[in-house]
């Protein structure tokens, strides 16, 4: 999020200045023009807050070089000269590229922030000694952000929202949510949780899938070329020899033929619709629907299923605070499950169901139709022993190991899935080729 500065004046024409926090200046525009007139005023223009490199000297002393944001350069130049320096340049950096932080770095963070809060460390503490040795420049930037926002007294959500780019959507909320929690170090150990799983859920499917689906094109790829480009050279040797083809090479010849006569259409056959699906899978109902049945898809379904269950199970147990039914919790736990079609159906089913019919969380979760009769169980027995925080929890951690071990015999077969692909194409090729030969 950037900060902007608005000017506006008052009905009798005294200057009115304000800051706003806005992703553009597009969006920044809008918010000051409905804030100023919400408040009778007259927008005179906005400013962004830039980075700007500086080279200073007091006298007697070295130059100093530095950059600082400002809303303008003049504005800087006047607070450097109250310092007692003498301005010798200042310019607008031109790019202000301010780099990535790695998933892994966030996650560091957050179970540092876990560990140092169970040492009974103050929050500004622990602030200051992470932003010390932060190596990374836009976390550290991050960092000191946080640190001012909170000093002035701002709520935990606005002070993490803002860094969602950072931290990511979801975590940046749990952040903001343990700020005001009574129970900040569970919160901040479940959130770096949630995201080691979500990290080794990704690592692990790309391994179970984009590997084998590389090793798989690759030899469709020397298979096509074989019999478009060698294949055809060999054959026409034999056919100026006038020795007789077998019917595999000739079968395989007509099939070279087609490949390279209707390449273009083959081509577009794929990527069109390909490009449809992905556009639509960006779409609200897409994703829906995407996500519906991405779960019922054979061997990789459960896994996926049953991950967006454990995360699920994982954040209600770390929100519940065991009083009431805790809708504001099941709503926040379903947004965190990464699965649409799943937070739909807790949204539009289990909530009313709860809301309206005044029925438990055992009824509304059975009547969403996602949850497992595994999950029902460990609901209705934490809701009638009045265990149904540590009973989630059991559940998110079953299911963690469940899916674990579960992916790794996906992977060792697909694996092996592949090495047998390899090996049919390698063996096709080898027999078109003796069979031209002889």
């Amino acid at each position: 999020m950037k900060q902007f500065r608005y000017n506006a004046t008052s009905a009798n024409g005294k200057l009115v200045k304000g800051i706003l926090e806005a992703a553009n200046k597009k969006e920044a525009k809008l918010l000051a023009q409905k804030l100023t007139l919400s408040k009778k005023l007259t927008l005179r223009d906005l400013e962004t807050r830039s980075t700007f490199l500086y080279r200073i000297q007091r006298p007697d002393q070295e130059v100093v070089k530095g950059e600082q944001q400002a809303f303008s350069k003049d504005e800087l130049q006047q607070a450097l000269e109250r310092l007692g320096y003498t301005v010798l340049k200042i310019e607008k950096k031109l790019f202000e590229f301010k780099g990535a932080v790695p998933d892994e770095e966030i996650t560091s963070w957050i179970n540092l922030c876990a560990d140092l809060l169970e040492e009974n460390l103050p929050y500004e503490e622990i602030l200051a000694l992470l932003y010390e040795d932060t190596p990374n420049k836009r976390m550290k930037e991050t960092i000191k952000q946080i640190q001012q926002d909170l000093k002035e007294g701002k709520e935990g959500h606005e002070v993490f929202q803002k860094h969602a780019d950072v931290f990511g959507e979801f975590p940046a909320y749990m952040l903001g949510v343990a700020a005001t929690s009574g129970n900040m170090r569970t919160i901040y150990q479940n959130t770096a949780k949630f995201m080691q799983r979500d990290a080794e859920f990704k690592r692990n499917m790309q391994k179970a899938i984009r590997s084998p689906m590389m090793t798989v094109l690759a030899i469709l790829g020397v298979v096509v070329y074989y019999i478009t480009n060698i294949l055809p050279e060999t054959t026409e040797m034999i056919a100026k020899q006038g020795k007789e083809m077998s019917g595999m090479v000739k079968n395989t010849m007509a099939i070279s033929a087609f490949l390279i006569s209707n390449w273009l259409p083959l081509i577009l056959a794929i990527i069109i619709p390909a490009g449809i699906l992905y556009y639509f899978t960006r779409t609200p109902n897409g994703k829906l629907f995407f996500d519906k049945v991405m779960i019922r898809i054979p061997v990789f379904g459960p896994l996926m299923h049953k991950s967006s269950i454990e995360i699920f199970a994982r954040i209600f147990s770390s929100l519940y605070s065991g009083s009431g039914e805790n809708i504001d919790v099941i709503r926040i736990a379903a947004k965190a499950c990464r699965n649409t079609y799943i937070e739909h159906r807790i949204n539009d089913i289990a909530i009313p169901i709860m809301l309206g019919e005044g029925k438990g969380i055992v009824e509304a979760m059975e009547a969403t139709g996602v949850f497992p009769r595994t999950a029902i169980s460990r609901f209705r027995s934490g809701a009638e022993t009045g265990a149904l925080k540590s009973n989630t929890l059991q559940l998110a951690n079953y299911y963690e190991k469940e899916t674990g071990y579960r992916m790794e015999k996906v992977i060792s077969t697909i694996g092996l899935f592949s090495t047998f692909v390899i090996g049919i194409g390698m063996m096709y090729i080898t027999l078109l080729s003796t069979q031209a030969a002889m």
